[in-house]
């Protein structure tokens, strides 16, 4: 289940709670330890043995974030981007001994057998707190009834915004609901890159864009700004398999100026993205790179109101 961007809501039929900057992970018992799965599907147990010792009865079923907490006690997604893909599993102990991550468990969608999905949040969560689940490496982060204060402890603690969610909801597996509600203090977006040039240094800026309806990609700007030496690397080892002779955007939706020089790629890299506000054509103002988000698919990529965080 997705949230969707909007202003905080209030009253009494919503539960607040601090959004924490990492991946999402649902947890399957099936007898001994955890099964972890990307939100892609994927099966990433193997890059989180520290969660290895969480355990519930079988046909149980969790949901949450996998971060790495800092030395302030706030998730770093740069020091989680280390821990994300590694499979080999010496490798993956070597990180956990330097870069621990904690299973942020926000929901109970199963357990000993039994789907609790249609079952309202308010229950599951209760269900949830109810079993204790504190560990070395796993907790269940607080929940709170007051959304304005809620927003000011994530504000004053430098977090990365809040999540409302409706009491009387059941979980929708799969879908972006306005019954979760988040709300982002600084606006980001996920774009998909369609191509790249180069400028003073090999990577001057991506072209990105949205699926459009048609499945090609609508044009929101080049991004030049934040790419430092290193994501540069990453950028463009991950881009060279995806050249390509023909242009992923919709025809004529990339400017001439922007278009020239440009080495088109096929549409599968996705990047977070800094910005200031989307003009009336969609561009995206004072834009800078963030980061990669090798866990989303360009699929992923819904624009969402600006007013939304």
């Amino acid at each position: 289940m997705l949230a969707t961007a909007g202003r905080l809501p209030s009253g009494p039929g919503w539960s607040y709670e601090f959004k924490w900057d990492g991946v999402r992970v649902l947890a399957l018992f099936a007898g001994g330890s955890p099964q972890l799965y990307a939100r892609s599907g994927a099966v990433v147990t193997a890059a989180y043995p520290e969660v290895a010792a969480l355990s519930l009865p079988p046909g149980s079923l969790l949901d949450g974030e996998m971060v790495v907490l800092d030395e302030a006690g706030r998730p770093s997604f740069t020091a989680l981007a280390e821990r994300m893909h590694v499979r080999e599993r010496a490798r993956a102990a070597r990180l956990a001994a330097a870069l621990p991550v904690t299973y942020m468990i926000f929901d109970l969608l199963g357990y000993d057998g039994r789907t609790l999905i249609d079952l309202p949040y308010a229950e599951r969560r209760a269900r949830l707190d109810a079993l204790g689940l504190a560990g070395p490496h796993w907790m269940v982060p607080p929940v709170f009834g007051d959304g304005a204060a809620t927003e000011a402890a994530a504000r004053e603690n430098d977090l990365e915004g809040v999540v409302a969610k409706r009491l009387s909801a059941p979980y929708l597996p799969g879908a972006r609901s306005g019954d979760w509600i988040k709300v982002k203090f600084e606006r980001t977006g996920d774009y998909v890159v369609g191509g790249w040039r180069s400028g003073v240094r090999r990577l001057g800026g991506l072209l990105v864009g949205v699926p459009g309806p048609d499945g090609r990609l609508l044009f929101r700007g080049r991004v030049g700004g934040g790419i430092g030496g290193v994501a540069e690397a990453k950028l463009l080892a991950a881009l060279g398999p995806l050249a390509t002779d023909r242009s992923p955007f919709a025809d004529g939706a990339v400017p001439r100026d922007d278009a020239s020089g440009a080495h088109w790629v096929e549409p599968g890299l996705v990047v977070e993205v800094r910005y200031g506000n989307r003009t009336p054509d969609g561009r995206l103002r004072f834009p800078r790179f963030l980061r990669l988000r090798t866990d989303k698919a360009p699929a992923d990529c819904v624009e969402e109101d600006d007013d939304g965080g």
